[in-house]
């Protein structure tokens, strides 16, 4: 998996520790939800039954695989 560094320090907090990898990279290559940034950024969001059913955005990069944030998004309505 791809990441930047930003990605890299954030992912030390205690929050986004528990976000697995696998589910990053499930979202990424299958994401249920999809919108572009303006800033061409992709944010993507999948729901994470392992997770209670939450949803995890993932933000990736113009290349549509560099990993730059993940969070369970309590505020997302599909």
């Amino acid at each position: 998996m791809k990441t930047t560094r930003y990605f890299d320090s954030i992912r030390l907090r205690p929050d986004r520790a528990v976000i697995e990898e696998r589910w990053i990279n499930r979202v990424v290559s299958r994401p249920e939800h999809e919108r572009m940034q303006a800033d061409g950024r992709i944010r993507r969001w999948g729901r994470i039954p392992e997770a209670g059913n939450k949803w995890l955005r993932v933000v990736v990069l113009e290349d549509g695989t560099t990993v730059h944030n993940a969070f369970f998004d309590r505020r997302f309505k599909p």
